[in-house]
């Protein structure tokens, strides 16, 4: 999608961090911006920021893990634009801990926003960019810990669950999409700065309830001197303008890909070399 001037984008997540940087970016590129998020008044805030650049705008206060709010919050774009032609599912959260004692209420929560929101926001908003045939743009926010586990840091493990089914989802939405003029980027970040850590009291009560989180002293640190979230909006900018499927912020992080990559190209070597052996 070269020209986003005048398009109509939806970005959840959007009052604080990379939803909030994807919506500066995309309304100084001229997009209309609809702005979702959980927290009513950072995102009323926000709303009038990205206002403030000259564009028009909408707030929505929305929990991307309920369907039916998703499904709402769809029609209020469509009421006051007309139609979308960009989706960002980008709200997520981290709650870090062993996978032995994740509780089933983390578990609902997790999964609940970090991959059912996203199919949410597909199921809800792809269908709608294909009844209005301009074309789009879909953007699923995973991380790099949806391509390999760091283990410098510890209980990432379910964060990382839900970041690898996002990069599934986004590789087959890819291939079903081909030819709709619809495209399809995920974007995989590792550190930023953005408060994703301390998202205990966004926690809605159907999941328990608000609470504040025990988050690392290491791991704030990590998002303090993480990148800036412009910085990501400005890779997601370009590839959305060029049809770019993986986003990837930190060259650096190639290697430990790589180094799970290689890992499984020997263990099919290892399966060839037993087989050969039966023979």
């Amino acid at each position: 999608m070269k020209d986003i001037n005048g398009k109509v984008a939806f970005v959840t997540g959007a009052a604080n961090g990379i939803g909030l940087a994807i919506c500066r970016a995309l309304a100084r590129a001229g997009a209309q911006v609809a702005l979702a998020d959980i927290q009513p008044d950072a995102l009323e805030s926000a709303r009038q920021e990205i206002a403030a650049l000259g564009v028009n705008t909408i707030a929505l206060s929305l929990d991307v893990s309920d369907a039916d709010a998703m499904a709402r919050a769809a029609n209020e774009v469509e009421a006051a634009f007309s139609k979308v032609h960009i989706v960002c599912n980008n709200a997520g959260v981290a709650v870090v801990n062993s996978l032995l004692q994740f509780t089933p209420t983390e578990w609902n929560w997790i999964f609940g926003v970090n991959m059912f929101g996203v199919v949410h926001g597909v199921q809800t908003f792809v269908p709608r960019i294909r009844k209005h045939g301009e074309g789009g743009h879909i953007v699923n926010t995973a991380s790099m810990a949806g391509l390999q586990i760091n283990p410098a840091i510890p209980g990432i493990g379910p964060y990382a669950m839900t970041k690898y089914a996002v990069v599934a989802l986004s590789e087959m939405l890819e291939h079903e999409l081909a030819g709709s003029g619809i495209g399809v980027s995920v974007l995989c970040p590792a550190q930023v700065a953005t408060t994703i850590g301390d998202c205990g009291p966004r926690r809605p009560d159907r999941f328990g309830g608000s609470y504040r989180s025990a988050e690392p002293a290491e791991i704030r640190a990590r998002a303090a001197a993480g990148m800036s979230p412009d910085l990501v909006a400005e890779l997601v900018l370009h590839a959305i303008r060029n049809d770019e499927f993986f986003v990837f912020t930190h060259p650096e992080a190639r290697n430990r890909v790589e180094q799970r990559h290689a890992r499984i190209i020997a263990a099919f070597d290892a399966a060839a070399r037993y087989y050969a052996t039966r023979k």
